[in-house]
């Protein structure tokens, strides 16, 4: 299946905004049932989060899975996000909930989006635009292909456009570059196009994991544990700054909270340090809230290895471990550095037996599937 061939796009629009209305609905409600039965948690900020535009398209709660023992005996959980369901599933989905139902609400009539060429983020956005009736177009890295592999090749079978730029994977100011080109050209064109950058790395993205913060909280409460720390992998900053800002609402609202513990696999994301704890800042004024500090932002850049999306040794090693010990396919970009991040940190003596630690598990098995998606 070649690049150029295109997918007419059919308007059912109509359909689906009805039947996502319903779906949205219930999905408040379910927020706010829990609400009510938690008089703690009575507070504005939440309230407020669940009466946000949203487009339902996760499968949500993900499930909050046991695994093993970790160096040092603590008890590893992992939160399987890449079950979210939509488009093969993933963690973007949460953020593409919010990120849609701000397109709707302003109009649009198509999406466009920007990520390396086997983005994640960037076949979920297809996903998302061909369950909501938008056209979606992807600015990728690279070049276009012999062949569509992988997270391309969902991409273009959601009917998505697909638009190479010949940059490197690490050049995100090229692509972004690129996307806001895009968008001025398909505006011109007599478009409505709601743009999103790379990772749905915004403000109103990141209200997708202030909620599955709560999430995670509720269900380790309904477990039984209190967690010593969520680990998870960091590239554009949106999760890490949605995961800050749910903290950081926890905290407010009396509650112990863990630590929020970024696998860095990008090389901006040291120097970004600011630029989370700016964007998580931006997400509580959302919820009429504050309360960050500098020292909730803790990024691990150890396990970065090379250069963004390319492997390291460290990360394989993890990918085999994940496979051998649990059954779980994590990809080498992310999850697999993540992961290994964990087990690094475990190895440092960081948890004792006493401590339960989560990781969030984000996806990426389409591109297990691309060329060199596996070590060997």
């Amino acid at each position: 299946m070649g690049p150029e061939e295109g997918f007419e796009i059919i308007d059912h629009s109509w359909f689906v905004h009805e039947g996502n209305r319903h779906r949205r609905g219930h999905a408040r409600r379910a927020l706010e049932v829990w609400l009510t039965a938690n008089v703690q948690c009575r507070a504005m900020p939440l309230r407020r989060l669940a009466t946000l535009p949203r487009s339902t398209l996760a499968t949500l709660p993900t499930h909050l899975e046991a695994g093993p023992r970790l160096d040092g005996g603590a008890r590893l959980w992992v939160k399987r996000d890449d079950l979210t369901g939509l488009g093969v599933g993933g963690n973007k989905a949460r953020k593409l909930e919010f990120l849609c139902g701000e397109a709707l609400q302003l109009g649009a009539d198509c999406l466009v989006t920007v990520g390396a060429g086997q983005s994640n983020h960037c076949r979920m956005t297809a996903a998302a635009g061909a369950r909501l009736g938008l056209e979606t177009h992807l600015v990728l890295s690279g070049t276009a292909p012999d062949t569509l592999v992988g997270n391309q090749l969902l991409a273009h079978l959601f009917g998505a456009h697909l638009h190479f730029t010949g940059a490197p994977a690490s050049h995100w100011g090229a692509l972004e570059i690129a996307r806001e080109t895009l968008t001025e050209e398909l505006a011109a064109d007599g478009l409505r196009p709601h743009s999103i950058p790379i990772g749905g790395s915004t403000a109103v993205g990141a209200l997708g994991y202030v909620a599955a913060f709560v999430e995670i909280m509720q269900q380790c409460e309904g477990l039984e544990f209190a967690p010593k720390s969520i680990v998870f992998t960091s590239s554009s900053g949106g999760t890490h700054a949605g995961l800050v800002a749910g903290r950081a609402l926890w905290r407010s609202l009396g509650h112990a909270v863990p630590d929020v513990v970024a696998i860095g696999v990008a090389k901006g994301v040291v120097a970004g340090m600011p630029d989370v704890a700016d964007l998580a800042a931006q997400t509580l004024a959302l919820l009429g809230e504050s309360g960050v500090v500098p020292a909730d932002i803790e990024i691990d850049t150890r396990w970065l290895g090379d250069d963004y999306a390319v492997p390291s040794v460290a990360g394989d090693d993890a990918v085999r471990w994940a496979a051998r010990h649990g059954g779980w396919v994590v990809d080498r970009t992310y999850s697999g550095k993540g992961l290994a991040g964990l087990l690094g940190n475990a190895a440092d003596g960081r948890w004792g037996t006493d401590d339960d630690v989560v990781f969030i598990h984000t996806g990426g098995l389409p591109a297990v599937f691309a060329p060199g998606g596996l070590p060997s």
